[in-house]
This record gives C-alpha cells, sequence and structure tokens, in this order.
C-alpha cells in the first residue's frame, strides 16, 4: 500500500500543472464536449508511458536525445498554432453556452452535448494526442524520471505503477468532469472571449519555454 501511495504522490505531482494538455481538459470540460473520450485518451496515454517507463525502455529515450528535440520542435509548432486559433476565436467572438447551468448533465452523453458550437469529436482527438505526445517533458518526467524511482522500489515498482496510473485517472477524470460547473460564469459571448485569450496567451508562453529549455 505504501509502494501505491508512493505512485499516487508522484503521480498526482507531476500532472498537476499548468500544462498544454491539462488547459486542454478544462475547456473540453467545460465546454462539455467530447470530455469522456478525452479524459479516457489523456489516462491511456499517460498510463502507456507510465508501463513503459517502468518496464525500463527509458534508456531508449536517453540513447536517442534527438527524439526530445524533435518533440519539442513539433510541440512547440503545434502549441503556437494552437494558441492562434484561440485568438482568433477570442477576436472574433461567436462562441457561447446555452446550457442551463442550474443542473449537472445526469450522464456522459449529456455532457458531450451541451455546447452551443459543437466539434466533431475526430479532431478532438487528434489534438488531445498532439498535445500529449509532442510534449517533450511527458518523456523525461513520465518515462525517465518515474521509471528510474519506480525502479528503486525493486520487485513492487508494478504496484508503484498502479498509483501513478491511478493518479491520472483521478486527475483527468476531475479536471474534466469538474469543469462544467465553472461553466455558469463562461455563458456569454464576453466570458468565452476571455478565456480564449488567455489559452492563446498560455499555449504561446509554453511554446517559448520548449524552444527556449
Amino acid at each position: 500500500m505504501l509502494t501505491v501511495l508512493a505512485g499516487l504522490g508522484l503521480g498526482l505531482s507531476l500532472i498537476i500543472a499548468i500544462g498544454a494538455q491539462n488547459v486542454f481538459v478544462l475547456r473540453q470540460g467545460i465546454r462539455r464536449e467530447h470530455v469522456l473520450s478525452v479524459v479516457i485518451v489523456c489516462a491511456l496515454s499517460d498510463a502507456l508511458l507510465i508501463i513503459v517507463g517502468v518496464a525500463g525502455l527509458g534508456f531508449v529515450v536517453s540513447a536517442a536525445p534527438w527524439l526530445i528535440v524533435v518533440a519539442r520542435w513539433a510541440g512547440a509548432l503545434f502549441l503556437i498554432a494552437y494558441g492562434l486559433l484561440a485568438a482568433r476565436r477570442a477576436w472574433r467572438g461567436g462562441e457561447e453556452l446555452i446550457v442551463d447551468t442550474a443542473d449537472a448533465p445526469a450522464s456522459a452523453h449529456d455532457t458531450d452535448t451541451a455546447a452551443h458550437s459543437r466539434t466533431r469529436l475526430a479532431p478532438v482527438i487528434l489534438t488531445t494526442l498532439a498535445l500529449t505526445w509532442l510534449n517533450p517533458h511527458v518523456y523525461l518526467d513520465t518515462v525517465l524520471m518515474l521509471g528510474s524511482i519506480a525502479a528503486t522500489h525493486g520487485d513492487n515498482r508494478w504496484l508503484f505503477a498502479v498509483g501513478a496510473i491511478a493518479a491520472s485517472i483521478l486527475w483527468f477524470a476531475a479536471l474534466g468532469f469538474g469543469a462544467r460547473y465553472l461553466s455558469r460564469w463562461l455563458r456569454t459571448e464576453r466570458s468565452w472571449r476571455v478565456l480564449d485569450a488567455i489559452i492563446a496567451v498560455v499555449m504561446v508562453i509554453l511554446a517559448l519555454s520548449l524552444l527556449l529549455d
């Protein structure tokens, strides 16, 4: 149990931070759009990376540092593009929620259909995958760091992995489905323009931090 809790604590410490992935999950949660799908993709991606790290395959990243460089540049370019799209939404406006926020949706289907301007599932999934797998820090933190610490637990390293995977599931579920309660403050076009402006700034800052890191 202590090993599982150690993995849970480290997993949460690595995940709970202002990042492009978390910002996107938060936005989808507020929009109540494809939330379950986004949460599942994020959690499964993290679980796969954790398993790879605990299995001892972190040496691949260490032996091929150019992979991190490629991920850094690709991720930075993607973040800049996403930031520009958010800035465009903020400038043009026209987006608002028409959902009654007095009562929370009763199901995941309700959550996915409550937004005024609905995006198809495929682009949302592709964006989620890009924000996850084009982030070089996810390989350094999850594969290398978490995998190295898990190795110190010997035969119990897979219990450590269970705790880390549980942390990922708990965090993304809380972030995605908990964000809908913020929608009461985001029912107007003006509030959404402010939110998209903030998202644009955060994405560009994250992109610059990748390039300058």
